[in-house]
């Protein structure tokens, strides 16, 4: 089980919308940000714990929150007619360009030629040893470590040292660490690095050959206007991704609550220690020892069971609150059309999978958080005008499949991110001969 895992648990505002946690002196974003960690890593969690049943009224429709009179509870800013930036990032032809070297980079071939060497953009696997005076030291050693020559990621002169090299070669590389290294024992020290090229690879070139063989297109330059249009959307949808945030997140900010229904935030604070113990569990751990086990004391961990059910309240409040004043529920066709978008993309057409893996509560809430974004957006003043001048039209249409949208590439990030902290204990053999820590 990863240890981050119970980090992320403690920003989890919902299992599917990432926008709006927070406390009432903070945006939220940060924790919109790290949110999907925990959804990725549990997604059996909604099984393996007591699910919050949803609140409904008197008539029988479905609610985010316990209270008729929402008003008594919460102040909601002003949410019509607020100015949104609607803008794009401008797809430079370096951007076109660097996003080609990474594919190339991506579809690299091992070198076979026994007199090819070492050149700047080559992906080498190395074997090195570092010593000082002789001696070996911690953190020094790494064995079958790929790197890019020319990333910048080792401190200065190593990477440079391995240029010219051939496969097999090995060769003793003299360094210097920076005097802002980490290490107090290591900066600014002389060192020497014995290292050996197991193999490298090296990127293609562009040209229309490679371009007929490995793509769908026949011409460099097909290919290339091919990367600008994806870089374009990329760019489109990173805009429609920011604009959403930015609408929730003004709102969520400049709103107050007055009191927080006490119900609804008994069960906000009980789905969170639920899924610390589900974490707990993973680990066959009691709930105190797996807190503890990751630096946090039992006292905080109640501090930020009531921190989290605060912002997740107020975020309901303000939810519930604007769709009573705006004539919507969750069940009328707009909301219905959202929850089908989020069967599609996350149970692949099956509404009873959503809901097993994230539970009713968590479903209602995302289709809630998303109405309320796409009325917020349609509603707003624009710094400048699209390029057609239906920049509002726009977002409102897109804005469920931008968040989707968003929301996987999240996920694909975070399990990135948690691969590189499972393989902790290699990076770590190698720590001392890199340089990116000293950089920060």
């Amino acid at each position: 089980m990863k240890r981050k895992a119970y980090l992320a648990a403690l920003v989890m505002c919902m299992a599917l919308a990432v926008n709006g946690c927070g406390n009432d002196k903070e945006t939220g974003n940060t924790a919109a940000q790290e949110q999907t960690e925990a959804t990725t890593d549990t997604t059996d969690t909604a099984d393996s714990q007591t699910q919050a049943e949803p609140y409904t009224d008197s008539t029988g429709a479905t609610r985010l929150v316990s209270v008729d009179n929402v008003e008594k509870y919460i102040t909601i800013a002003d949410y019509k007619g607020i100015t949104l930036d609607n803008s794009v990032q401008e797809v430079t032809d370096d951007a076109v360009e660097n996003r080609v070297a990474e594919n190339l980079k991506d579809n690299s071939v091992e070198v076979t030629d026994e007199s090819a060497v070492v050149q700047d953009g080559d992906t080498v696997t190395i074997n090195f040893v570092g010593t000082r005076d002789g001696e070996a030291f911690e953190g020094g050693t790494g064995n079958n470590y790929d790197l890019v020559i020319g990333s910048g990621t080792m401190i200065p002169g190593f990477e440079e040292g391995i240029v010219g090299m051939k496969k097999g070669e090995t060769k003793d590389v003299p360094v210097t660490f920076p005097e802002s290294y980490r290490s107090t024992e290591l900066a600014g020290k002389d060192a020497v690095f014995q290292i050996t090229v197991q193999s490298f690879k090296r990127p293609p070139e562009l040209t229309d050959d490679w371009v007929a063989a490995n793509t769908d297109y026949t011409t460099a330059d097909d290919y290339k206007a091919s990367v600008r249009t994806q870089l374009e959307q990329e760019a489109q949808d990173q805009a429609q991704s920011s604009l959403r945030s930015t609408a929730w997140t003004t709102i969520f900010t400049n709103s107050e609550v007055v009191e927080y229904p006490e119900k609804d935030v008994e069960e906000a604070a009980k789905t969170f220690r639920s899924q610390a113990e589900a974490y707990a569990k993973q680990g066959n751990m009691e709930l105190k020892d797996f807190v503890e086990s990751q630096g946090v004391s039992m006292d905080d961990f109640e501090a930020q069971c009531q921190q989290y059910a605060q912002a997740k309240v107020k975020q309901d409040l303000i939810i519930q609150g604007i769709m009573d004043a705006e004539g919507m529920t969750l069940e009328d066709e707009e909301s219905l059309a959202i929850q089908n978008q989020l069967v599609e993309q996350y149970a692949s057409g099956d509404l009873a999978a959503l809901i097993d893996t994230y539970g009713q509560v968590a479903v209602d809430e995302s289709i809630g958080l998303m109405r309320v974004q796409d009325f917020i957006i349609a509603n707003a003043n624009y710094d400048q005008p699209a390029a057609d001048g239906e920049a509002a039209e726009e977002a409102s249409a897109a804005a469920t499949d931008g968040e989707t949208a968003d929301e996987a590439d999240t996920a694909d990030n975070t399990d990135n991110t948690g691969a590189a902290a499972d393989n902790a204990s290699e990076a770590d053999a190698s720590a001392d001969a890199q340089d990116t820590d000293s950089e920060n």
